[in-house]
């Protein structure tokens, strides 16, 4: 598997906070669970997680890149995708793979900010 494309410019990205008393505890979750198909660095405050670009038989131009930051009252989740559609298709992925394991206070709510 090829790296993120950090040599080739990132075109899409998008930002959501994610207003949570737990974010720590989601983050550490959902990082463990994607440890074991993705290659994923993680701490209780903070972690990251390369999405293939051939994720799930997808023709991306490039990896994607998700990273996460917990605070004391939200987690903070962006998206670095080489397409449109592939951050579309991140943002579903990371919203209802959260709202799994914070099912009881899900839905989650995701206000997501695209970058220009």
């Amino acid at each position: 598997m090829n790296g993120p494309s950090m040599n080739s410019p990132v075109m899409n990205s998008s930002v959501a906070t994610v207003p949570t008393a737990h974010a720590s505890r989601y983050l550490q979750q959902l990082l463990k669970h994607w440890s074991h198909n993705f290659t994923v660095n993680v701490t209780p405050e903070h972690g990251t997680v390369v999405f293939p670009r051939d994720i799930r038989g997808a023709d991306y131009p490039a990896d994607a890149r998700g990273i996460f930051d917990a605070g004391a009252e939200a987690l903070t989740v962006k998206i670095d995708a080489s397409s449109p559609e592939q951050l579309a298709a991140l943002k579903g992925a990371i919203s209802t793979h959260l709202d799994r394991f914070a099912f009881r206070e899900a839905p989650l709510p995701f206000d997501w900010h695209d970058a220009d």
